[in-house]
């Protein structure tokens, strides 16, 4: 849950709220023209996957703001060339419009995704999320905030025992159509009830982070940008994203920027229940 409070001194937070704000208009704005049925640019990449002028649009506004507000600091961008991204020991990493696939088919579960990375680990996470006006965000040592556009209010998850409930909710794509998905939530309502919610993108780390989902299962790819900034959150409040080898993704190491899957989870006692599971997938 999150709690009201006075709004942070944290200098990066303070400078990067803003920018990430009017990020989130550009990309509103771009959504609302295109829901609307105005002229809107689609092209499709080299893997075939789509990118619009809303993608295009906000990256280049990022890639501005974080030039002057952190000229030392290169940014990877899935919208940008990073061929170079093996000689950084830091750098930002950014997804403009995580959820595109949401986006064109008009639904409204899309975010930016913003995080910093150092020596391969996530310590600094912002998440967007342009339609709800608000964002979360925070370092890997410290509770998250959330920041609310529109009141100008500030709000700090609180750590508290969970209430006890007889169902586990599990988080998954609306496009989780693999047998496995089903293998997985069988075996967990062997024991306990499960609740299916579904949603796109790193929407789902958000739902996380306000205990709407306690596990999220994702057994086919993600890219780095994809995961990041949800698991510095995650693992921020006690929680965390491992590979199906469980093992926690580190960043801009490997040769690809590719990601296998993963199972993320919202605290130890769910961490438990969705290892067990996953031993249990036919993978």
């Amino acid at each position: 849950m999150f709690i009201t409070v006075p709004a942070p001194q944290d200098e990066q937070i303070l400078k990067l709220v803003p920018i990430l704000a009017h990020a989130s208009q550009i990309l509103l704005e771009e959504y609302q023209n295109y829901c609307a049925g105005r002229e809107f640019n689609i092209d499709e990449k080299d893997d075939h996957s789509p990118v619009t002028q809303a993608d295009l649009r906000v990256n280049d506004y990022l890639i501005r703001q974080l030039a002057l507000l952190t000229p030392d600091i290169p940014v990877l961008s899935e919208e940008s060339d990073h061929s170079n991204r093996h000689t950084w020991n830091i750098c930002w990493m950014l997804d403009p419009l995580d959820g595109t696939k949401e986006f064109i088919h008009e639904r409204d579960e899309f975010t930016i995704n913003l995080s910093l990375i150092q020596a391969h680990q996530t310590l600094f996470s912002i998440i967007a999320v342009p339609t709800e006006q608000v964002m979360y965000i925070g370092y890997l040592t410290e509770l998250p905030y959330k920041y609310s556009f529109i009141r100008e209010s500030w709000e700090r998850y609180c750590k508290y025992k969970d209430t006890e409930t007889d169902a586990i909710q599990v988080g998954l794509s609306h496009s989780s159509k693999n047998p496995k998905y089903q293998q997985y939530i069988d075996y967990i309502e062997q024991e306990t009830p499960v609740i299916r919610r579904e949603a796109g993108s790193a929407y789902k780390f958000c739902m996380m982070l306000e205990g709407e989902i306690d596990i999220y299962p994702r057994f086919h790819p993600t890219s780095e940008w994809d995961t990041s900034a949800g698991q510095g959150l995650l693992e921020s409040i006690g929680g965390g994203l491992l590979s199906l080898d469980a093992v926690p993704f580190t960043y801009n190491q490997r040769d690809t920027v590719l990601n296998d899957g993963f199972i993320a989870y919202r605290n130890a006692e769910n961490k438990e229940i969705a290892l067990e599971a996953l031993s249990n997938v036919n993978l």
